[in-house]
């Protein structure tokens, strides 16, 4: 009997548990054909689940029409055999597998369906196309690689799932139609028939949903939430993907982080057998942005930027000069034998940071005899010994500079030093750098819209201390917000939220949001923060991107069962697609051309 309890009329065993034990047992086993030899009389098929894989033998000595039947066989194949299991012959065994030492002499066949050519290998070693393993997802799951993604990430939700059952959570599941409301990305729309003219909008998170649980009372809510956002997708986005939702009461920033930080722990151990040092490293949004130029840096490698405004505070050389009196910023990365690239390489990283917004890039080498080598060196030649210094440039090393307003001297000099650490290989494979981003500010000034935007959601709670400069400096508002950086990635972020209507109100005259524009689009979370809302807080924790990087995976579209295209469609299903205009009718929609 199968120790897994999986036995059923179809198998008494899987096909990755029999072994030597299990010798002259009569068995009946199922799967798909992964592999058919033909050794002139003697027909193996290696035969294949999710469990494993376990070899049959099929000899004509023990039946011409058993044999016979066998010879039909072609891979893909789904067939029930009952047989003998018996030790594979002295020198065939194979040591990579649980059943190796043994093969099933097969005594009754049941081909219980039949496959057609597939487009593409089932094996891990084949070459397959994105776009054709998406089509036929439902054979590129069989392969061993993805099932084994879909399981570890199965593995983590429960992981998840045990620790905050642990703590006293409770998981409470939030509507997929709710009205749609103004959260940074465009909503998916969804038209009601009942109502001829209204739209449910698909939730881009369920952030308000969780606030009024807290207001509810039930004061420790978790879900693994599907979030919908139409944005442009790349590598790490999907237009559907799954949050770890988390909200608590009577809790602060710390209460927060600390749980997060035991849930990864607990996480990393369980899965990776990681151990994680805490408390995890806390840095400001403001040293983020100044050292790593990303408010998710990654910590595996040093290539600290520096702020080098000062130095320059008496240059002639006008482009530096017109900067600083502009209020820009001066940032400056040091590259441990840097002086090797060449005029290419240079060429490559200026177009690099251009990416980013900078106008260009300088660059300086110091040479193996501590010579000054630079395009531009004669306009810098009074700073650049007291740059060296300061940088601590060491002969054969070489200086970035991005001279810019801060924020786009921060990010490009903070790509550049990604490029950097992949091109001189800096980053250590098999190594895991948390840390939480705190102190963001609360809003960012949009040019396009000519107004403040809120930075996370517009229900992040301004610290306290910063209240008072809602009206008079809201620029300068810092949130009580946190992000979850891994090795570079932000895997989560969340916030205190704000629970008195006053700051509620104010925060929504910041961004513009008149009271009556607000009540229209917020009046049932306005309505309930005015019934006794408790001090709360939350995160949310990208499920699909967490595990993606502990399996070390290019794309989250390798932990989903069915994802979408970079353009949002499903290749397999060919959604999305025209609807018959019987439904567009009953909905009272009409296309226009």
């Amino acid at each position: 009997m199968t120790k897994s309890g999986l036995s059923t009329k179809f198998r008494t065993h899987t096909l990755g548990e029999l072994n030597k034990s299990n010798l002259g047992e009569t068995v009946q086993l199922t799967g798909w054909v992964s592999k058919r030899r033909d050794h002139g009389g003697l027909i193996f098929v290696d035969l294949r689940d999710r469990f494993g894989l376990t070899q049959i033998v099929f000899n004509p000595e023990k039946g011409k029409e058993l044999h016979k039947e066998a010879e039909k066989i072609r891979s893909e194949f789904v067939l029930q055999v009952k047989g003998k299991v018996v030790p594979r012959p002295k020198g065939t065994e194979n040591p990579k597998l649980v059943t190796g030492e043994i093969e099933v002499e097969v005594q009754e066949l049941k081909i219980l369906a039949a496959a057609e050519v597939t487009p593409f290998e089932v094996s891990e070693d084949s070459f397959v196309s994105d776009d054709i393993r998406l089509k036929y997802r439902f054979l590129d799951i069989r392969r061993k690689t993805m099932q084994k993604n879909l399981i570890f990430r199965y593995n983590v939700t429960r992981a998840v799932r045990n620790y905050l059952d642990g703590e006293c959570f409770v998981e409470v599941e939030t509507p997929y139609l709710t009205r749609s409301t103004p959260e940074g990305a465009r909503d998916y729309l969804v038209p009601c028939r009942l109502s001829p003219g209204d739209f449910y909008a698909l939730p881009q998170s369920p952030q308000l949903f969780k606030q009024l649980l807290m207001v509810a009372g039930m004061d420790r809510y978790y879900q693994l939430a599907r979030c919908f956002r139409d944005e442009d997708l790349r590598a790490d986005r999907q237009p559907e993907h799954t949050q770890i939702d988390v909200e608590m009461s009577f809790v602060e920033q710390d209460d927060i982080m600390n749980l997060i930080e035991g849930m990864l722990v607990s996480v990393f151990k369980n899965l990776m057998n990681v151990d994680l040092k805490r408390p995890f490293l806390h840095i400001s949004y403001d040293e983020a942005m100044n050292k790593y130029g990303s408010d998710k840096p990654d910590l595996r490698y040093a290539l600290e930027i520096k702020d080098v405004t000062e130095i320059f505070k008496s240059t002639t050389f006008k482009v530096f000069q017109d900067l600083i009196q502009a209020k820009g910023s001066i940032k400056a990365l040091v590259v441990e034998g840097g002086a090797q690239f060449s005029r290419k390489d240079m060429d490559d990283m200026t177009e690099h940071v251009k990416g980013f917004g900078a106008k260009g890039l300088v660059w300086i080498k110091k040479s193996a005899s501590g010579e000054w080598e630079s395009p531009v060196a004669k306009h810098l030649a009074g700073e650049l010994d007291t740059l060296g210094k300061t940088l601590g440039a060491k002969n054969g090393d070489a200086i970035f500079i991005v001279a810019a307003d801060w924020r786009t001297a921060c990010f490009a000099l903070g790509a550049l030093r990604t490029y950097l650490a992949n091109k001189l290989n800096l980053i250590p494979e098999g190594k895991f750098e948390l840390a939480w981003i705190v102190d963001f500010p609360l809003f960012e000034y949009s040019d396009e819209e000519k107004r403040w935007m809120a930075l996370h959601h517009p229900f992040t709670a301004p610290k306290n201390e910063d209240i008072a400069k809602l009206k008079s400096d809201p620029g300068a508002v810092r949130a009580k917000a946190y992000d979850i950086v891994l090795n570079g990635t932000e895997i989560g972020g969340g916030s205190i939220r704000i629970h008195d209507r006053t700051v509620q109100s104010q925060v929504f005259e910041s961004l513009g949001i008149g009271a009556d524009e607000a009540q229209d689009k917020f009046g049932f979370l306005l309505k309930a923060l005015s019934f006794g809302a408790p001090p709360h807080g939350g995160i949310a924790i990208g499920l699909d991107r967490l595990c993606a990087m502990l399996l070390g995976t290019e794309s989250i579209r390798d932990v989903i069962a069915f994802p979408k295209t970079q353009k949002g469609t499903c290749l397999m299903t060919e959604a999305p697609s025209k609807v018959a205009p019987k439904q567009l009718k009953e909905l009272g929609i009409k296309l226009s051309s």
